[in-house]
């Protein structure tokens, strides 16, 4: 094939797809500049099967409250979340199935909005640094929903969720103990607080995948703590090292800070000896 036929293939082809898309364009822009509800839901539904969902969405908008309280306006619901939530607009896509299982309590489809309304907010979760009041809310929406339909197909879906958001709070009081930890005796006994901080976080994450950070972090502030510690307090507080190195070592025997917690025992144990 020569260069000039190779040149003027592309060129068809470009032109025929500009076509389409100006097509499309204009189809799009017709309908939603139509009065016409029952069309532009048509519309709507093949935009959905098409997996075009920002069309989809556009005219579901205008298609939901027409409908409101009838069968067809539950699935226009429910496919303007399911659109929402795959374009990864979290909030608004909640927003939908909150609804719909609100209005549509015994529709076909509320089990799901159940689930897919916990799984948009999971989606719109903040990094572990930020307000994590969506994190929450995440938390209510799908602890609510294993209750409601314990036997579920989405129930695994939803507890991996639930275990990866109740990390990510986790992880956020983590850093915040790790900061108390830092800021060591300035101003005050911070490693207090980061001990408290840690072994609070323990109490309301008990399955968090940083139990063992917990724990070293507990270790490591106890022994801080000790050593800077006045004299009349020290042996208490040598004691309580060894308390919390045995606390650790036992529930993680071959954990990964076993080396450094070995040490600070082996550190705290002939001062506490010497003391007794």
């Amino acid at each position: 094939m020569t260069k000039d036929k190779i040149v003027k293939l592309l060129v068809t082809g470009f032109l025929m797809l500009f076509s389409l898309l100006i097509s499309s364009c204009g189809e799009m822009a017709r309908i939603q500049k139509s009065n016409d509800t029952s069309l532009k839901y048509d519309y709507a539904k093949k935009y959905f099967n098409q997996k075009k969902w920002s069309k989809a969405s556009e005219l579901l908008v205008d298609v939901v409250p027409a409908y409101e309280g009838t069968s067809e306006g539950a699935q226009a619901l429910y496919m303007l979340g399911i659109s929402e939530l795959a374009l990864e607009h979290g909030d608004i896509a909640a927003e939908s199935f909150r609804r719909y299982y609100t209005n549509y309590p015994k529709g076909a489809k509320a089990e799901e909005s159940r689930f897919r309304a916990g799984e948009a907010f999971y989606i719109s979760s903040p990094e572990a640094q930020l307000d994590q009041n969506v994190t929450y809310t995440a938390i209510q929406e799908l602890q609510t929903f294993i209750e409601l339909y314990p036997t579920s197909d989405y129930r695994k879906d939803a507890e991996r969720m639930l275990f990866d958001l109740q990390d990510k709070l986790a992880y956020k009081e983590l850093k915040s103990a790790t900061l108390y930890y830092d800021m060591g005796m300035y101003l005050g006994n911070n490693y207090q607080s980061a001990v408290v901080t840690a072994n609070n976080a323990l109490k309301d994450y008990p399955y968090s995948k940083w139990r063992e950070d917990f724990y070293i972090l507990i270790l490591r502030a106890t022994y801080q703590e000790a050593i800077n510690s006045v004299v009349s307090k020290q042996q208490e507080r040598y004691r309580n090292v060894i308390d919390r190195y045995f606390a650790y070592v036992n529930e993680f025997p071959q954990g990964k800070y076993t080396k450094e917690a070995d040490r600070i025992y082996k550190r705290i144990q002939p001062l506490l000896s010497e003391e007794a």
